[in-house]
């Protein structure tokens, strides 16, 4: 067992968890949806993007381009969140149903990621 194939899958599953982690919930409820869980989403999902760079397996490129565009979704999301919070009032149920869609899109992405490397773990030959 390789302790970094572990942490890479680790690092890769904890990404769409707390992705999930955001997005479960009523999609226009603010209350159901924290910041500090949309912004451990987007470190952990960036932190997954600077351990694919070093992937040279088959997927390893498909691998990186999920976690560039779920990046991407959860920077959207973080910086409409911050904007929206910038007009002073609590957010309406548009705004975060906005916001959380963003995030799902995200969370997309990174189920297309641990499919992939449940594909490219299932592939290797002992």
């Amino acid at each position: 067992m390789s302790v970094d194939r572990v942490l890479f899958a680790f690092v890769i599953v904890l990404a769409l968890t707390l992705n999930v982690g955001f997005v479960v919930g009523d999609i226009d409820n603010p209350a159901h949806h924290d910041a500090m869980e949309l912004f451990l989403a987007l470190v952990v999902s960036l932190i997954a993007t600077v351990m694919k760079f070093g992937d040279r397996s088959p997927l390893g490129s498909t691998m990186l381009a999920t976690s560039l565009v779920a990046d991407v979704q959860l920077l959207g999301a973080a910086a409409l969140w911050g904007y929206f919070g910038t007009q002073g009032a609590v957010l309406t149920g548009g705004q975060m149903a906005t916001v959380v869609s963003f995030a799902a899109g995200a969370m997309v992405a990174n189920v297309v990621s641990v499919v992939l490397l449940i594909i490219e773990t299932a592939s290797l030959r002992r």
